[in-house]
Protein backbone atom coordinates (compact mmCIF):
# COMPACT_ATOMS: atom_id res chain seq x y z
CA UNK A 1 0.00 0.00 0.00
CA UNK A 2 2.87 2.39 0.74
CA UNK A 3 4.28 1.74 -2.72
CA UNK A 4 0.91 2.51 -4.32
CA UNK A 5 0.62 5.74 -2.32
CA UNK A 6 4.08 6.87 -3.43
CA UNK A 7 3.26 6.10 -7.07
CA UNK A 8 -0.02 8.01 -6.74
CA UNK A 9 1.76 11.12 -5.46
CA UNK A 10 4.35 10.81 -8.23
CA UNK A 11 1.56 10.55 -10.84
CA UNK A 12 -0.25 13.56 -9.39
CA UNK A 13 2.91 15.68 -9.58
CA UNK A 14 3.57 14.72 -13.21
CA UNK A 15 -0.05 15.11 -14.34
CA UNK A 16 -0.35 18.59 -12.84
CA UNK A 17 2.72 19.63 -14.80
CA UNK A 18 1.46 18.09 -18.03
CA UNK A 19 4.26 15.52 -18.15
CA UNK A 20 3.85 11.99 -19.46
CA UNK A 21 3.43 9.38 -16.75
CA UNK A 22 2.98 5.63 -16.67
CA UNK A 23 -0.58 4.31 -16.34
CA UNK A 24 -1.92 3.53 -12.87
CA UNK A 25 -5.48 2.64 -13.90
CA UNK A 26 -6.36 0.11 -16.60
CA UNK A 27 -9.86 0.14 -18.10
CA UNK A 28 -10.14 -3.03 -20.17
CA UNK A 29 -13.17 -3.41 -22.44
CA UNK A 30 -12.98 -7.18 -22.71
CA UNK A 31 -15.79 -7.47 -25.28
CA UNK A 32 -18.29 -5.34 -27.18
CA UNK A 33 -20.72 -8.25 -27.20
CA UNK A 34 -23.78 -7.72 -25.02
CA UNK A 35 -27.00 -9.50 -24.13
CA UNK A 36 -28.83 -6.19 -23.55
CA UNK A 37 -30.18 -3.77 -26.14
CA UNK A 38 -29.76 -0.50 -24.29
CA UNK A 39 -31.22 2.75 -25.60
CA UNK A 40 -28.13 4.79 -24.75
CA UNK A 41 -25.42 2.40 -25.98
CA UNK A 42 -24.55 0.90 -29.36
CA UNK A 43 -22.09 -1.67 -28.04
CA UNK A 44 -24.40 -4.56 -28.94
CA UNK A 45 -24.53 -3.28 -32.54
CA UNK A 46 -20.75 -3.36 -32.98
CA UNK A 47 -19.45 -6.30 -34.97
CA UNK A 48 -17.60 -8.77 -32.76
CA UNK A 49 -13.85 -8.19 -32.85
CA UNK A 50 -10.94 -10.60 -32.63
CA UNK A 51 -10.81 -10.57 -28.84
CA UNK A 52 -7.57 -11.13 -26.98
CA UNK A 53 -7.06 -14.66 -25.72
CA UNK A 54 -5.95 -15.02 -22.12
CA UNK A 55 -2.43 -16.06 -23.17
CA UNK A 56 -2.16 -12.86 -25.24
CA UNK A 57 -3.41 -10.79 -22.32
CA UNK A 58 -0.81 -12.40 -20.05
CA UNK A 59 1.96 -11.51 -22.53
CA UNK A 60 0.69 -7.90 -22.61
CA UNK A 61 0.49 -7.67 -18.82
CA UNK A 62 4.14 -8.69 -18.47
CA UNK A 63 5.02 -5.42 -20.21
CA UNK A 64 2.72 -3.16 -18.20
CA UNK A 65 3.57 -1.40 -14.92
CA UNK A 66 1.75 -2.35 -11.72
CA UNK A 67 -1.72 -0.85 -11.59
CA UNK A 68 -3.48 0.66 -8.62
CA UNK A 69 -6.83 -0.45 -10.03
CA UNK A 70 -8.21 -2.47 -12.93
CA UNK A 71 -11.71 -2.00 -14.35
CA UNK A 72 -13.36 -4.64 -16.54
CA UNK A 73 -16.21 -3.49 -18.72
CA UNK A 74 -17.96 -4.20 -22.02
CA UNK A 75 -20.37 -4.80 -23.66
CA UNK A 76 -21.22 -7.28 -20.95
CA UNK A 77 -18.06 -8.77 -19.42
CA UNK A 78 -19.73 -11.97 -18.23
CA UNK A 79 -20.71 -13.07 -21.76
CA UNK A 80 -17.07 -14.17 -21.98
CA UNK A 81 -16.89 -17.57 -20.25
CA UNK A 82 -13.16 -17.02 -19.69
CA UNK A 83 -13.71 -13.91 -17.54
CA UNK A 84 -12.47 -15.71 -14.38
CA UNK A 85 -9.19 -16.49 -16.14
CA UNK A 86 -8.94 -12.93 -17.47
CA UNK A 87 -9.39 -11.57 -13.95
CA UNK A 88 -6.81 -14.00 -12.55
CA UNK A 89 -4.19 -12.94 -15.09
CA UNK A 90 -4.78 -9.25 -14.39
CA UNK A 91 -4.62 -9.72 -10.62
CA UNK A 92 -1.47 -11.82 -10.69
CA UNK A 93 0.44 -9.74 -13.23
CA UNK A 94 -0.67 -6.18 -12.37
CA UNK A 95 -1.22 -6.62 -8.60
CA UNK A 96 -3.93 -3.96 -8.27
CA UNK A 97 -5.33 -2.77 -4.97
CA UNK A 98 -8.83 -3.39 -6.33
CA UNK A 99 -10.61 -4.98 -9.28
CA UNK A 100 -13.87 -3.44 -10.51
CA UNK A 101 -16.32 -5.18 -12.86
CA UNK A 102 -19.39 -3.49 -14.35
CA UNK A 103 -22.25 -5.79 -15.33
CA UNK A 104 -25.89 -5.69 -16.37
CA UNK A 105 -26.45 -8.59 -13.99
CA UNK A 106 -28.33 -10.77 -16.50
CA UNK A 107 -26.15 -13.88 -16.08
CA UNK A 108 -26.84 -14.34 -12.38
CA UNK A 109 -25.48 -17.86 -11.91
CA UNK A 110 -22.28 -17.15 -13.84
CA UNK A 111 -21.72 -13.97 -11.82
CA UNK A 112 -22.37 -15.63 -8.46
CA UNK A 113 -20.15 -18.60 -9.37
CA UNK A 114 -17.31 -16.25 -10.21
CA UNK A 115 -17.66 -14.35 -6.93
CA UNK A 116 -17.68 -17.61 -4.97
CA UNK A 117 -14.80 -19.33 -6.76
CA UNK A 118 -12.29 -16.52 -7.28
CA UNK A 119 -9.20 -16.56 -5.06
CA UNK A 120 -10.07 -13.25 -3.34
CA UNK A 121 -6.50 -12.02 -3.09
CA UNK A 122 -7.73 -8.71 -4.47
CA UNK A 123 -10.92 -6.98 -3.25
CA UNK A 124 -13.67 -7.00 -5.87
CA UNK A 125 -16.08 -4.17 -6.58
CA UNK A 126 -19.05 -5.40 -8.61
CA UNK A 127 -21.31 -2.72 -10.12
CA UNK A 128 -24.74 -3.89 -11.28
CA UNK A 129 -26.80 -1.64 -13.56
CA UNK A 130 -30.39 -0.84 -12.54
CA UNK A 131 -31.97 2.12 -14.31
CA UNK A 132 -35.30 2.19 -12.52
CA UNK A 133 -38.05 -0.06 -11.23
CA UNK A 134 -39.04 -3.09 -13.28
CA UNK A 135 -40.93 -1.57 -16.21
CA UNK A 136 -38.53 1.32 -16.71
CA UNK A 137 -35.40 -0.79 -16.39
CA UNK A 138 -36.66 -3.37 -18.88
CA UNK A 139 -37.51 -0.56 -21.30
CA UNK A 140 -34.08 1.10 -21.03
CA UNK A 141 -32.18 -2.20 -21.31
CA UNK A 142 -34.35 -3.57 -24.13
CA UNK A 143 -34.96 -6.91 -22.42
CA UNK A 144 -38.12 -8.03 -20.61
CA UNK A 145 -36.06 -10.13 -18.18
CA UNK A 146 -33.54 -7.39 -17.39
CA UNK A 147 -35.01 -6.43 -14.01
CA UNK A 148 -35.70 -9.92 -12.70
CA UNK A 149 -32.17 -11.09 -13.55
CA UNK A 150 -30.35 -8.03 -12.22
CA UNK A 151 -32.27 -7.83 -8.94
CA UNK A 152 -31.70 -11.56 -8.40
CA UNK A 153 -27.96 -10.97 -8.82
CA UNK A 154 -28.10 -8.21 -6.21
CA UNK A 155 -30.18 -10.34 -3.85
CA UNK A 156 -27.84 -13.32 -4.21
CA UNK A 157 -24.71 -11.36 -3.28
CA UNK A 158 -25.75 -8.48 -1.01
CA UNK A 159 -25.71 -10.38 2.29
CA UNK A 160 -22.45 -12.22 1.48
CA UNK A 161 -20.19 -9.30 0.66
CA UNK A 162 -17.84 -9.60 3.62
CA UNK A 163 -17.42 -13.35 3.16
CA UNK A 164 -16.75 -12.95 -0.58
CA UNK A 165 -14.43 -9.94 -0.12
CA UNK A 166 -16.82 -8.02 -2.31
CA UNK A 167 -18.28 -4.53 -2.41
CA UNK A 168 -21.58 -4.51 -4.26
CA UNK A 169 -22.76 -1.37 -6.00
CA UNK A 170 -25.83 -0.49 -8.02
CA UNK A 171 -25.58 2.19 -10.68
CA UNK A 172 -28.51 3.91 -12.36
CA UNK A 173 -28.08 5.58 -15.74
CA UNK A 174 -30.55 8.45 -16.08
CA UNK A 175 -31.60 8.66 -19.72
CA UNK A 176 -34.58 11.02 -19.47
CA UNK A 177 -36.71 13.11 -17.12
CA UNK A 178 -38.48 10.04 -15.75
CA UNK A 179 -35.13 8.85 -14.41
CA UNK A 180 -35.27 11.39 -11.58
CA UNK A 181 -38.45 9.83 -10.16
CA UNK A 182 -37.00 6.38 -10.81
CA UNK A 183 -34.06 7.33 -8.57
CA UNK A 184 -36.49 7.80 -5.71
CA UNK A 185 -38.15 4.47 -6.41
CA UNK A 186 -34.84 2.63 -6.66
CA UNK A 187 -33.49 4.01 -3.40
CA UNK A 188 -36.64 2.69 -1.66
CA UNK A 189 -36.36 -0.72 -3.33
CA UNK A 190 -32.66 -1.04 -2.54
CA UNK A 191 -32.99 0.07 1.08
CA UNK A 192 -33.26 -3.60 2.13
CA UNK A 193 -29.85 -4.36 0.61
CA UNK A 194 -26.44 -3.26 1.85
CA UNK A 195 -25.26 -1.79 -1.45
CA UNK A 196 -23.68 1.46 -2.61
CA UNK A 197 -26.33 3.11 -4.80
CA UNK A 198 -25.51 5.95 -7.19
CA UNK A 199 -26.60 7.33 -10.54
CA UNK A 200 -25.11 9.14 -13.52
CA UNK A 201 -26.51 11.22 -16.35
CA UNK A 202 -26.27 9.51 -19.73
CA UNK A 203 -24.34 11.57 -22.27
CA UNK A 204 -25.53 11.99 -25.82
CA UNK A 205 -22.87 9.93 -27.61
CA UNK A 206 -19.57 8.14 -27.14
CA UNK A 207 -16.94 7.58 -29.81
CA UNK A 208 -16.04 4.22 -28.30
CA UNK A 209 -19.55 2.77 -28.45
CA UNK A 210 -20.61 4.06 -31.88
CA UNK A 211 -20.99 1.66 -34.78
CA UNK A 212 -19.30 4.15 -37.13
CA UNK A 213 -16.46 4.67 -34.60
CA UNK A 214 -16.26 8.40 -35.32
CA UNK A 215 -12.84 9.49 -34.04
CA UNK A 216 -13.86 12.37 -31.77
CA UNK A 217 -17.16 13.36 -30.16
CA UNK A 218 -16.64 15.86 -27.39
CA UNK A 219 -17.85 19.19 -26.01
CA UNK A 220 -16.72 22.12 -28.11
CA UNK A 221 -16.32 24.48 -25.17
CA UNK A 222 -15.60 24.14 -21.44
CA UNK A 223 -18.69 23.46 -19.35
CA UNK A 224 -20.74 21.95 -22.17
CA UNK A 225 -22.53 18.64 -21.55
CA UNK A 226 -24.95 17.07 -24.03
CA UNK A 227 -27.32 14.77 -22.13
CA UNK A 228 -28.87 11.77 -23.86
CA UNK A 229 -32.46 12.87 -23.18
CA UNK A 230 -34.36 15.98 -22.10
CA UNK A 231 -33.80 16.93 -18.46
CA UNK A 232 -35.62 19.85 -16.83
CA UNK A 233 -33.68 22.20 -14.54
CA UNK A 234 -36.21 21.68 -11.73
CA UNK A 235 -36.00 17.91 -11.99
CA UNK A 236 -32.22 18.06 -12.06
CA UNK A 237 -32.05 20.29 -8.99
CA UNK A 238 -34.38 18.02 -7.03
CA UNK A 239 -32.31 14.95 -7.97
CA UNK A 240 -29.05 16.66 -7.03
CA UNK A 241 -30.42 17.63 -3.62
CA UNK A 242 -31.65 14.10 -2.95
CA UNK A 243 -28.40 12.55 -4.16
CA UNK A 244 -26.51 14.92 -1.86
CA UNK A 245 -28.55 13.73 1.11
CA UNK A 246 -27.77 10.13 0.24
CA UNK A 247 -24.02 10.73 0.34
CA UNK A 248 -24.00 10.32 4.11
CA UNK A 249 -24.91 6.64 3.68
CA UNK A 250 -21.83 5.95 1.58
CA UNK A 251 -18.31 4.90 2.61
CA UNK A 252 -15.85 7.79 2.66
CA UNK A 253 -14.14 7.22 -0.69
CA UNK A 254 -17.45 6.73 -2.49
CA UNK A 255 -18.77 9.87 -0.82
CA UNK A 256 -15.82 11.94 -2.04
CA UNK A 257 -16.09 10.63 -5.59
CA UNK A 258 -19.86 11.08 -5.79
CA UNK A 259 -19.76 14.61 -4.39
CA UNK A 260 -17.15 15.52 -7.00
CA UNK A 261 -19.26 14.06 -9.81
CA UNK A 262 -22.48 15.73 -8.59
CA UNK A 263 -20.83 19.12 -8.33
CA UNK A 264 -19.46 18.85 -11.86
CA UNK A 265 -22.66 17.61 -13.50
CA UNK A 266 -24.78 20.20 -11.70
CA UNK A 267 -22.54 23.07 -12.74
CA UNK A 268 -22.44 21.95 -16.36
CA UNK A 269 -26.14 21.26 -16.85
CA UNK A 270 -27.53 24.15 -14.81
CA UNK A 271 -25.08 26.96 -15.54
CA UNK A 272 -22.70 25.74 -18.27
CA UNK A 273 -19.81 26.22 -15.86
CA UNK A 274 -16.71 24.02 -16.14
CA UNK A 275 -16.08 23.35 -12.48
CA UNK A 276 -14.46 21.18 -11.38
CA UNK A 277 -12.20 20.87 -14.42
CA UNK A 278 -9.32 18.50 -13.68
CA UNK A 279 -6.34 18.06 -16.00
CA UNK A 280 -7.30 14.99 -18.05
CA UNK A 281 -5.13 11.93 -17.46
CA UNK A 282 -6.16 9.97 -20.58
CA UNK A 283 -3.05 8.34 -22.10
CA UNK A 284 -1.18 9.17 -18.92
CA UNK A 285 -2.34 7.67 -15.64
CA UNK A 286 -5.35 6.12 -17.42
CA UNK A 287 -4.82 3.39 -20.01
CA UNK A 288 -7.74 2.00 -22.02
CA UNK A 289 -7.51 -1.36 -23.75
CA UNK A 290 -10.08 -2.56 -26.31
CA UNK A 291 -11.08 -6.21 -26.96
CA UNK A 292 -8.62 -6.69 -29.85
CA UNK A 293 -5.68 -5.03 -28.09
CA UNK A 294 -6.16 -1.53 -29.53
CA UNK A 295 -5.32 1.43 -27.28
CA UNK A 296 -7.66 4.39 -27.89
CA UNK A 297 -7.20 7.94 -26.67
CA UNK A 298 -10.32 8.09 -24.50
CA UNK A 299 -14.03 7.39 -24.52
CA UNK A 300 -14.76 10.44 -26.67
CA UNK A 301 -11.82 10.13 -29.04
CA UNK A 302 -11.58 6.80 -30.82
CA UNK A 303 -8.19 7.51 -32.39
CA UNK A 304 -6.04 4.37 -31.91
CA UNK A 305 -2.42 4.99 -30.94
CA UNK A 306 -1.37 1.37 -31.39
CA UNK A 307 -2.16 -2.24 -30.61
CA UNK A 308 -0.64 -4.15 -27.69
CA UNK A 309 -1.14 -7.44 -29.49
CA UNK A 310 1.59 -6.42 -31.93
CA UNK A 311 3.34 -3.40 -30.34
CA UNK A 312 5.55 -3.39 -27.27
CA UNK A 313 4.08 -1.24 -24.53
CA UNK A 314 7.14 1.01 -24.13
CA UNK A 315 7.25 1.69 -27.86
CA UNK A 316 3.52 2.39 -28.06
CA UNK A 317 3.43 4.61 -24.96
CA UNK A 318 6.22 6.85 -26.24
CA UNK A 319 5.44 6.86 -29.98
CA UNK A 320 4.70 9.97 -32.04
CA UNK A 321 1.00 9.12 -32.33
CA UNK A 322 0.71 8.92 -28.54
CA UNK A 323 2.45 12.29 -28.20
CA UNK A 324 0.06 13.84 -30.76
CA UNK A 325 -2.97 12.46 -28.93
CA UNK A 326 -1.71 13.70 -25.56
CA UNK A 327 -1.47 17.15 -27.14
CA UNK A 328 -5.09 16.71 -28.27
CA UNK A 329 -6.08 15.75 -24.71
CA UNK A 330 -4.45 18.92 -23.36
CA UNK A 331 -6.47 21.02 -25.85
CA UNK A 332 -9.75 19.21 -25.12
CA UNK A 333 -12.55 21.35 -23.67
CA UNK A 334 -13.25 18.57 -21.17
CA UNK A 335 -16.04 16.01 -20.75
CA UNK A 336 -17.89 15.03 -17.60
CA UNK A 337 -18.28 11.29 -18.07
CA UNK A 338 -17.70 9.66 -14.70
CA UNK A 339 -15.41 6.95 -16.09
CA UNK A 340 -13.04 9.62 -17.47
CA UNK A 341 -13.34 12.49 -15.01
CA UNK A 342 -13.03 10.57 -11.73
CA UNK A 343 -9.65 9.07 -12.73
CA UNK A 344 -8.60 12.56 -13.76
CA UNK A 345 -9.78 13.97 -10.44
CA UNK A 346 -7.83 11.34 -8.49
CA UNK A 347 -4.60 11.29 -10.51
CA UNK A 348 -4.35 15.06 -10.83
CA UNK A 349 -5.15 15.68 -7.15
CA UNK A 350 -8.09 17.86 -8.21
CA UNK A 351 -10.73 15.78 -6.43
CA UNK A 352 -9.34 16.56 -2.98
CA UNK A 353 -8.52 20.16 -3.87
CA UNK A 354 -11.97 20.84 -5.29
CA UNK A 355 -13.85 19.37 -2.37
CA UNK A 356 -11.67 21.01 0.30
CA UNK A 357 -12.02 18.08 2.64
CA UNK A 358 -14.64 15.39 3.04
CA UNK A 359 -17.16 17.60 4.86
CA UNK A 360 -17.62 19.95 1.95
CA UNK A 361 -21.12 20.15 0.45
CA UNK A 362 -21.98 20.11 -3.21
CA UNK A 363 -22.64 23.71 -4.21
CA UNK A 364 -25.66 23.55 -6.45
CA UNK A 365 -25.96 26.28 -9.11
CA UNK A 366 -28.84 28.72 -8.77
Amino acid sequence: MIGHAIRLLYSVARNRRGWTSLPRLLTYTITFRCNARCRMCDSWRIESQDELATWELERICRQLPRMAAVRLTGGEPFVRPDLPEIARVLEERLQPVALCISTNGFLTQRIVDYCERRERRVPLRLIVSLDGSEQKHNEVRGNRHAWSSAIETVRSLASRQRHLRLTLGVNQTIVDEEGFDQYRQLRAILSEFDVVFSSVIAYQASAMYRVDREPAILPQEPGAFAAFGHLSPDGLRAWLELAEEDLNRMPLLDRLARRYYLRGIGNRLLSGRAAPQPPCVALNSHLRLLPNGDVPTCQFNGRIIGNLRRDKFTNLWHCATAADQRAWVRRCAGCWAECETLPSGVYSGDLIRALRGNRSKTRLPI
